[in-house]
């Protein structure tokens, strides 16, 4: 059993703390989807105002991104890498940081509610193999130290999240 005491004192301590829970709760197990279902549910428990926090995992095609563990609402099963923000993320290899969902060109609406929207690559071996998405109901919810953080982390462990 874990049990980690994350600190909110401000985000460059939150998110080390958060990939130290995350480095420590992966480590020595070899199967990524358990792996992605712990980070989940650490993100989920360390990042407030989130109404979604999960990943997206690329497809044997490299295709498609497929639903993987998550904590929130049902979800979309699959995002080809032409739509929306996670499928833009996996596609360019580049963070998605988006303050309002609706003027996204394409966004897929798997929640009503989610107005902004964090989209971080997961890169290992110099391919995308899945993408952590974050979604919030509050516009705006997202900033640069988010991003840094949350890369950082899947950096950290992306060798850790292979299926």
């Amino acid at each position: 059993m874990y049990d980690f005491a994350l600190s909110a004192a401000d985000s460059p301590t939150l998110y080390r703390d958060l990939a130290d829970a995350a480095d420590a709760v992966t480590q020595g197990e070899p199967d990524g989807i358990a792996n992605m279902a712990n980070v989940a549910a650490l993100v989920w428990q360390a990042l407030p105002d989130l109404n979604w926090a999960g990943f997206y995992r690329m497809d044997a095609a490299g295709k498609t991104l497929v639903l993987g563990p998550f904590q929130g609402k049902a979800a979309c099963i699959r995002i080809p890498l032409d739509k929306g923000v996670c499928g833009a993320a996996a596609a360019s290899g580049e963070v998605q940081l988006v303050a309002d969902v609706h003027a996204f060109p394409g966004h897929i609406a798997c929640d009503a509610a989610s107005r902004s929207e964090l989209v971080v690559p997961v890169i290992h071996d110099g391919k995308v193999i899945a993408v952590l998405d974050l979604d919030s109901p509050t516009p705006g919810r997202f900033s640069a130290e988010d991003a840094e953080g949350c890369t950082a982390l899947c950096a950290r462990i992306a060798d850790r999240l292979t299926a």
